[in-house]
């Protein structure tokens, strides 16, 4: 399916499906986009910057990686005039056709909407990444860490591939165009072989 006009998002991170994304908005361009998804319901896509930098500077260009992340406004609050917090749930990846830069820097793109991963049971060779996860997930309750500054939401899908191997990837201290890359990926298997071979070669599981 696909969306025209969609506006687009340039972070200094990749978002994945099923993640949460907490923003402080304070770029004109941007409070004008949030204010109008606020009212309508609609989503914002998400693109993990190649340059540039999240602030719009007139001596930087702005490029951003071809596959994305639609973000859908779950909770939002303006403290301040000129400043609005928000917290997003991510839904689906798309792949961008058409991108046009509007005349106060917003960037828009007409997009596709990619297929979600396909529900895949973790293999008997890669449940130690469900353990480790089993695990890190324990300890942080125990802290009692508050629900608004948990990494991920209930429930927790430990036996499916696509979560396990996202929320992984939202964990790990990679390289954005590593993550860029693993987010891309159509397997959510070979997602997690690869990043299974990354928790082993850092002794996490």
């Amino acid at each position: 399916m696909l969306l025209s006009a969609l506006p687009l998002f340039p972070l200094g991170t990749v978002l994945f499906p099923g993640g949460i994304l907490p923003l402080k908005i304070f770029e004109v361009r941007y409070l004008d986009m949030i204010g109008k998804c606020i009212k309508t319901g609609a989503p914002f896509g998400v693109v993990a910057l190649t340059q540039g930098s999240e602030v719009r500077r007139p001596d930087s260009a702005e490029l951003f990686a071809k596959v994305g992340t639609l973000a859908v406004i779950e909770t939002h609050s303006m403290p301040q005039p000129g400043l609005r917090i928000i917290r997003c749930k991510a839904a689906q990846r798309f792949r961008i056709q058409r991108t046009e830069q509007l005349k106060h820097g917003l960037w828009v793109g007409d997009v596709e909407r990619l297929d979600d991963d396909v529900a895949i049971n973790v293999p008997d060779d890669l449940q130690p990444a469900v353990l480790a996860m089993q695990r890190l997930v324990d300890t942080l309750h125990a802290r009692d860490v508050a629900s608004e500054d948990f990494p991920f939401d209930m429930p927790y899908a430990y036996n499916d591939c696509a979560w396990l191997s996202n929320r992984w990837c939202e964990l790990l201290p990679l390289p954005t165009e590593l993550k860029q890359r693993l987010m891309e990926l159509d397997s959510p298997l070979m997602r997690l072989e690869l990043v299974n071979d990354i928790l082993a070669k850092q002794r996490v599981i």
